[in-house]
């Protein structure tokens, strides 16, 4: 059995295009590794995108557990599809919090993606745990990327199909946290 960093970096040489990953893969796995300890846990994965990449909440959630998978069911769900309501304070962000502990008794972690400056970041920034990959801004505990990067679109599926991987090697004891 290998160490997450180890399969992750040789996961990472087999997919082709994957070399800007490789050379960060000191911010990528140590982040990754402490979320994927979650999972295993039990915890659910509430996904928020900004409005921009509303359509990679939606790409995530119908990929996470497809017909083609061949483990368990994941308990990822969209912010959206649990709550329609607007955040616009702390208050209101803390009161989501409160109704997912109740709806998610072995915990939960925000899963966002998005600018660091959209307010449905404000949710994600309240809860200590959230799995972070902020658009322009650097946040401890977070995968930075930059929207001025023309193939941010195309980094942020390849990170799912890493992140998926990595999901499969944990559930499937090929790697060790």
């Amino acid at each position: 059995m290998q160490d997450l960093h180890t399969w992750s970096v040789t996961a990472m040489r087999s997919e082709p295009g994957l070399e800007w990953l490789e050379d960060r893969k000191e911010d990528w796995t140590p982040l990754l590794a402490s979320k994927l300890k979650f999972l295993h846990d039990g915890f659910a994965f509430i996904v928020i995108c900004d409005d921009e990449r509303s359509w990679f909440s939606e790409y995530i959630i119908k990929k996470i557990n497809s017909s083609t998978n061949s483990r368990p069911l994941l308990p990822f769900f969209s912010l959206r599809s649990l709550y329609r309501g607007g955040v616009n304070s702390l208050e209101d962000a803390l009161l989501l919090n409160d109704m997912l502990s109740l709806a998610f008794a072995n915990g939960f972690i925000y899963f966002y993606i998005g600018n660091g400056t959209h307010p449905l970041a404000k949710i994600a920034k309240s809860h200590e745990d959230s799995y972070l990959w902020l658009i322009d801004e650097r946040l401890q505990n977070s995968f930075y990327m930059s929207e001025s990067d023309p193939s941010l679109d195309l980094k942020l599926i390849q990170l799912f199909k890493i992140l998926d991987k990595s999901i499969d090697a944990v559930l499937f004891d090929e790697v060790v946290l």
